[in-house]
């Protein structure tokens, strides 16, 4: 993990849990398609400006885009690849005109700029991979709510800076002064837990977490990467659109088991509206005509298999994704960073009470300053090493067995519509 010096790399880890905070709160905001994002996470990229180097500030980018794939369950998905190239392309817009221009380019515009153009890099991949050319009547809103909440976010940045202590203090660290300061002091004294579940909550989200504590304990990171693997392909290769669609439904249901949070009404919506995207270009035999729209066969089959291929991938990458990887050993620094990441974000949880309407400013800024202070964590090596040693065969089998059944399981259910198809036939042609 991350040495206790306060430095380059804890400002980072702080940025990078403020980044995975951001992303879980938005992640439980409805929205049409599933790409489409208001933004909020763009505040660090935002602040670390003229915090961090060029280096860094990417790292932190990566750090943004790897856990908001983590948090959604779509880090093996379209949309990681939609979130991927929609940060680097924003960040490397952002940094650029901050460092063209100065202080003369402020946050306001820069936020427009980056939300500009990661809409559009990303409206450019959903029309190739997903929606096809019936994309161009979502265009004209999409980049628009770009522009507002891009336009929103500057101004929330501007006035954070202004009045910040945290902000002040990583500016004099890096040699950097900025005009202001917290004007009002920190309120670390305020309750930090939030207003607790009703009893039927608090009993669903037990369940939800035992689930996800099992599933956890079955596999590997390398087990479940290898089982994704697996299932992805099976389910790529697969043409036919009624086969995918119990493949789909068994994605869901290991979502489910997995302890992942499933929100069918939001994934209906999201396939319902890519269906719709085709609806707009028809061709193929008119199934049925609905005032100017025409429902054809091959824009309806199209769609669906659109809306299955995205939204199950989406499904069978929350499954196989661990929510709180440990990467620090496997990829050195920005597995040690995103790791502390993950840690800023539970200790963000914790004190997310501090975060109240009407000072939302003062309860960030009292978040990073109370964070900034807390001890890195301490991560203690012997009793893992003699578990691992004592669970070793047992993993190892679990490794390859378990994959290898999902894998099966998946081929079975896409296999299914056709059995079921040959049933009637089977029966006639029975004594």
């Amino acid at each position: 993990m991350l040495t206790p010096r306060h430095g380059r790399a804890r400002t980072q880890a702080l940025l990078g849990g403020l980044c995975l905070f951001l992303s879980a709160v938005e992640y439980l905001i409805p929205k049409p398609l599933p790409f489409m994002r208001i933004g909020l996470a763009n505040l660090p990229l935002l602040l670390a400006l003229d915090i961090l180097g060029p280096a860094d500030y990417f790292l932190l980018a990566l750090l943004k885009t790897a856990g908001q794939g983590i948090i959604s369950g779509s880090l093996f998905s379209y949309v990681f690849l939609f979130s991927f190239a929609g940060t680097f392309s924003s960040a490397a817009l952002m940094y650029g005109i901050r460092r063209v221009m100065g202080k003369r380019a402020g946050f306001t515009g820069i936020g427009c700029a980056g939300a500009m153009l990661s809409n559009g890099v990303q409206l450019l991949l959903a029309r190739c991979f997903v929606f096809g050319a019936g994309l161009r009547f979502l265009a004209p809103p999409f980049l628009a709510s770009g522009l507002i909440s891009g336009a929103a976010l500057g101004l929330f940045c501007e006035t954070f800076c202004r009045r910040s202590q945290w902000y002040e203090q990583c500016g004099n660290a890096s040699g950097r002064r900025y005009p202001g300061g917290n004007e009002t002091a920190p309120a670390t004294e305020e309750a930090a837990s939030a207003p607790p579940l009703p009893p039927r909550g608090q009993a669903a989200e037990t369940r939800r977490l035992r689930r996800g504590r099992q599933w956890n304990s079955l596999f590997s990171g390398g087990g479940l990467f290898a089982a994704f693997l697996l299932m992805a392909l099976l389910f790529l290769c697969n043409r036919s659109t009624p086969s995918r669609i119990p493949q789909f439904v068994f994605f869901c249901f290991l979502a489910w088991l997995s302890g992942k949070k499933i929100r069918p009404l939001a994934t209906a919506l999201i396939m319902a509206g890519i269906v719709f995207c085709n609806l707009l270009v028809p061709y193929g035999k008119i199934l049925a005509v609905w005032g100017p729209l025409r429902i054809t066969e091959g824009s309806l089959w199209g769609g669906l298999g659109k809306a299955l291929t995205l939204e199950g991938l989406v499904m069978l990458s929350a499954a196989c994704v661990k929510t709180a990887p440990n990467l620090s050993a496997g990829l050195g620094r920005p597995g040690a960073l995103l790791a502390e990441s993950f840690r800023m974000l539970e200790l963000m949880r914790e004190r997310r009470g501090l975060i109240r309407r009407g000072r939302v400013i003062e309860g960030i800024d009292s978040l990073m300053l109370e964070l900034d202070a807390a001890p890195p964590a301490l991560v203690e090596t012997d009793g893992l090493r003699e578990k691992h040693s004592r669970n070793a065969h047992s993993r190892y089998v679990k490794g390859i067995l378990l994959p290898a059944g999902m894998a099966a399981l998946t081929a079975a259910a896409g296999m299914l519509p056709a059995a079921i198809g040959a049933l009637p036939a089977r029966f006639i042609l029975s004594p």
